[in-house]
């Protein structure tokens, strides 16, 4: 299960700040919601050896104080709903204001673990004046400095110790689980239209499995060859009646089904195009080392001619770029038009991201192509790849052993991982290569 840890607070008192430094420099996705908020952030981070994602609760439109009050306690209750652990930012300038307390108000009565963190700690005078947070009335309180990170190893600690507990019987639940497929996308796309499409005529052969939250409902199918666990985002609609809570709902819920799925299925709507936000949610598959599909739904309302699909798929892959190996299925939910090319490929995909490599072919195979181009010189100094190998786990990971490592570049690794994708089907599936020192 992915574990969600928020960021909640006023604007202003350092939340993005301790964002960046959580999630360190792992590529933080951006969420910039079409003018409705600014950005949201979330990210993935990594502390004493467990990972969890870190939502940035953002900023608001600014509006008169009851909105703005409103508006903020929305979405703490949102985060509430959503996140395991929630991080309370305060300002020690600023000391205890009115919206804190509303805040503190809710969080309290949420029975979910919170840190109480103060920030901009860093002098002694400020540790002194610290200590009027307590009236908010939270056990732990932490005081910290975003800025130069002062205080938050200990946070970490505590918000790591507060995450659910790691199932012992996990891997042995891994092994004969079926595989996970998660239907993202933004609201309107045809996500559900999409899922009744596919369990319609197979009703009977369907078993609801109660989700793990309120509104994604784990769906067993197990129809036409294949059996896997449908993960479905779709019933958000219905629960927030402001707009921005949709789309933050919408975002918390993806993200949420990216981290607990094999294999991402991305739908977007033929008549809009992919957008940013579908970029995000790419970027989260692939930097959670997901497998991708992307859907082009509402395929019949598209006026065509022999052209049409070749031209979509160009402007799809230019914008997924440097990750372009992804299959591409142009559906219609409503006429029910390839609907199940698409989950064939999702299946072809899972094969592809639990796909072992037996070691010497991969080393047959790589060292030709090393040989053919090798990494450039640096400084003088040439750098020998010697031996590959797979790592183990869920999705493909390969350990390149050479003599210096550091002089390796992007352009480099992304010649490596082309070759790699020629010479074996990894076709939907990110990869990551590790250069080791040998």
């Amino acid at each position: 299960m992915g574990n969600i840890v928020a960021i909640v607070g006023r604007p202003n008192v350092g939340k993005s700040t301790l964002f960046n430094r959580l999630v360190g420099n792992r590529k933080a996705i951006v969420a910039d919601f079409s003018g409705i908020t600014r950005d949201r952030h979330y990210g993935n981070s990594e502390w004493n050896g467990r990972e969890f994602s870190v939502i940035d609760t953002g900023g608001f439109v600014a509006g008169s104080d009851d909105i703005f009050e409103a508006a903020i306690n929305s979405q703490v209750k949102i985060a509430i709903e959503e996140a395991d652990v929630m991080i309370f930012m305060v300002d020690v300038e600023e000391g205890i204001t009115a919206l804190d307390k509303s805040v503190a108000n809710l969080l309290r009565r949420s029975k979910k673990p919170v840190m109480l963190v103060v920030n901009k700690v860093d002098n002694h005078d400020r540790m002194h004046s610290s200590s009027e947070f307590y009236g908010l009335g939270f056990d732990k309180m932490f005081t910290v400095s975003s800025a130069s990170g002062s205080g938050t190893g200990d946070l970490l600690d505590e918000v790591v110790a507060n995450l659910p507990p790691v199932d012992e019987n996990a891997e042995e639940v891994e092994k004969e689980r079926l595989p996970r497929i998660a239907i993202v996308g933004r609201p309107n796309v045809g996500k559900s239209s999409l899922v009744n499409a596919l369990l319609g005529e197979e009703r009977n052969i369907v078993t609801e499995i109660a989700g793990t939250t309120r509104d994604t409902i784990d769906t067993l199918y197990n129809g036409y060859g294949h059996k896997f666990l449908l993960i479905d985002t779709a019933g958000i609609r219905r629960k927030a009646k402001v707009k921005e809570d949709i789309e933050f709902y919408s975002v918390m819920r993806s993200v949420k089904a990216i981290e607990d799925c094999d294999i991402v299925v991305l739908v977007i709507d033929a008549t809009v195009g992919i957008d940013s936000q579908d970029i995000n949610l790419v970027h989260l598959a692939e930097t959670n080392s997901k497998g991708l599909v992307v859907l082009v739904n509402k395929w019949d309302l598209v006026e065509k001619d022999h052209k049409t699909s070749t031209e979509f798929e160009k402007v799809v892959r230019k914008k997924l770029e440097p990750f372009t190996d992804v299959p591409i299925v142009f559906t219609s939910a409503l006429t029910k038009q390839r609907i199940h090319k698409a989950i064939e490929m999702a299946m072809l995909v899972y094969e592809n991201r639990t796909r072992k490599i037996p070691t010497r072919k991969l080393n047959d195979v790589m060292l030709a192509h090393i040989e053919a181009y090798q990494p450039p010189a640096i400084k003088g100094k040439y750098v020998k790849i010697k031996f590959i190998t797979q790592l183990p786990g869920q999705s493909p990971k390969f350990a390149f052993f050479c003599n210096l490592p550091q002089y390796i570049n992007d352009s480099y690794k992304r010649y490596l991982e082309n070759k790699m994708r020629e010479s074996f089907d990894l076709h939907g599936v990110p990869i990551t290569i590790f250069m080791r020192k040998k």
